[in-house]
């Protein structure tokens, strides 16, 4: 019986080799001699409530197994990169050029209509124009400085007893001024005809020529002096 058991036992060894390890290992040894210790017992004669006794301590041993290790959770995936999609150009537009009209041919061409004549209304009549404010010049005090021109006699034809008339036309400006002097009809002597130009120059004043619209411009005039020894 002892035999037995010893065979049973080492089976169990065997077996709780394979699926035990460490302390568990252990903790079956100290079962395993334990009952080979009751089984000597047995033998001997021990009494059945002593065998009894220690089976029931035998079998009421805790085998605490060592809780196991929490394991780490793995580490997540990588988070696949996010490329952003390549630029797609839209698609040229497709110009699609309408059908043409139809051509229709007409065997009878009429005759063609005749033009519309359009008479255009008349033209407005223009408005008058603006009076002209043009004018000749006219002389200012004409007595006054003509016998100032008198008065300038000149001395050497004084002595000489020298008389005539000295024809002269005159330019006058926009200020009424005499500004050029010309002999027209000559006495005869270039005493007289220097004179006559001198005193026009000097002494004559006039009202200016106006053009149309009535500003001051140049004119004309002409005139004969008398040279006369009183």
């Amino acid at each position: 019986m002892v035999r037995r058991m010893e065979m049973e036992l080492w089976d169990w060894m065997a077996y709780a080799d394979q699926e035990m390890s460490g302390s568990r290992i252990t903790s079956i040894v100290i079962v395993a001699l334990i009952h080979v210790a009751v089984g000597y017992l047995l033998i001997s004669g021990l009494a059945i409530s002593a065998v009894k006794e220690v089976v029931q301590r035998v079998t009421t041993v805790d085998i605490e197994e060592p809780e196991p290790e929490p394991e780490e959770p793995p580490p997540p995936p990588p988070e696949p990169e996010t490329v952003p999609p390549p630029p797609v150009a839209p698609p040229p537009p497709i110009n699609i050029a309408p059908a043409p009209p139809p051509i229709r041919t007409q065997q009878n061409i009429p005759p063609p209509a005749p033009p519309v004549l359009i008479v255009p209304p008349p033209a407005p009549p223009a408005p008058p124009p603006p009076p002209s404010l043009a004018r000749a010049a006219e002389r200012d005090n004409f007595n006054r400085w003509a016998a100032r021109i008198q008065e300038a006699y000149p001395s050497r034809a004084v002595r000489r007893e020298i008389e005539g008339n000295v024809g002269v036309s005159v330019v006058i400006n926009a200020e009424g001024r005499v500004q050029s002097c010309t002999v027209t009809g000559s006495s005869g002597e270039p005493i007289l005809d220097d004179a006559a130009c001198e005193g026009m120059e000097r002494y004559a004043r006039y009202d200016p020529a106006l053009d149309a619209a009535g500003n001051p411009t140049t004119g004309r005039d002409s005139l004969t002096i008398v040279y006369r020894l009183n």
